[in-house]
């Protein structure tokens, strides 16, 4: 298991060293795995890219930022809010709803992009900060993985706080929210990592640069050039970039990941 580990961790340390190789190593034969001679060159050149640009590359860093952190915070109420109701209450088409929520995910991103872009233009809210959040706030998988969880809390839990006087909004912030953390958690997860890695709705949904994220701008950063080589270092920093939150917040939660598919009858 640990030859194992090393082995799967393998790409993220050739990323890291790949970002500190000089252009003389970025493009030897044969390749080298660890850099010889790092220097943070390339972390100069990709800020020296948009230096003469309208939008610099902090701008788009710090839309992706915004975005992420709005989308974690709204996934996670939004599904929650969801789940809860078709778990715990009984009501009409409930078996409907959660069978449509089944069967969206079995649609992919390329299916559903002319309907929301038919969305977010008749709402007005193109070149928004909602244009970024509306496509994505509606996740069957965090859904389905939290409605999975509470079904696991006991309905005589749920039950004993509303003889005790508490309401819903009491009942679900104070009960149920606190047993669903590890759940909570994985949607957190992948709420992040689903905006983060996103270029879909920058590529739709925004003419404005200065309203595209960070991985719009990593997909251009060697477009239309001239020859395959210049731009390699700066492209090695933002892969980087795109690497490391992803890296630190999973790093963080990873324990409740594993509660969570125990739980929610995910093998």
């Amino acid at each position: 298991m640990l030859a194992l580990s090393v082995f799967m961790i393998l790409p993220i340390i050739y990323i890291f060293n790949h970002a500190f190789k000089p252009y003389h190593e970025l493009f030897v034969y044969p390749p080298t795995f660890f850099v010889k001679e790092p220097n943070v060159q390339n972390f100069v050149e990709l800020f020296w890219v948009t230096a003469n640009s309208i939008v610099p590359v902090t701008r788009y860093l710090f839309n992706s930022v915004v975005i992420s952190g709005l989308s974690v915070v709204g996934v996670t109420i939004m599904s929650a809010l969801c789940a809860y109701p078709l778990s715990k209450h009984p009501f009409p088409g409930k078996k409907f709803i959660f069978s449509a929520i089944i069967l969206m995910l079995m649609f992919t991103p390329e299916i559903v992009q002319i309907p929301r872009y038919l969305v977010v233009s008749e709402l007005g809210i193109m070149n928004t900060y909602w244009g970024h959040l509306l496509p994505i706030l509606a996740s069957p998988v965090a859904v389905f993985l939290l409605k999975q969880f509470i079904d696991q809390i006991p309905d005589s839990l749920i039950e004993a706080s509303k003889i005790d006087g508490a309401n819903e909004v009491v009942t679900f912030i104070r009960i149920v929210i606190p047993m669903c953390m590890p759940a909570i958690a994985t949607v957190a997860i992948l709420a992040f990592q689903n905006s983060w890695g996103n270029i879909e709705t920058s590529t739709l949904f925004m003419q404005d640069d200065e309203m595209k994220n960070f991985p719009f701008f990593l997909s251009t950063l060697t477009n239309n050039l001239a020859n395959n080589v210049a731009r390699q270092g700066a492209a090695a920093v933002a892969a980087l970039i795109m690497l490391i939150p992803n890296l630190i917040f999973f790093i963080i939660l990873q324990s409740k990941v594993i509660s969570t598919m125990a739980h929610s009858g995910i093998k």
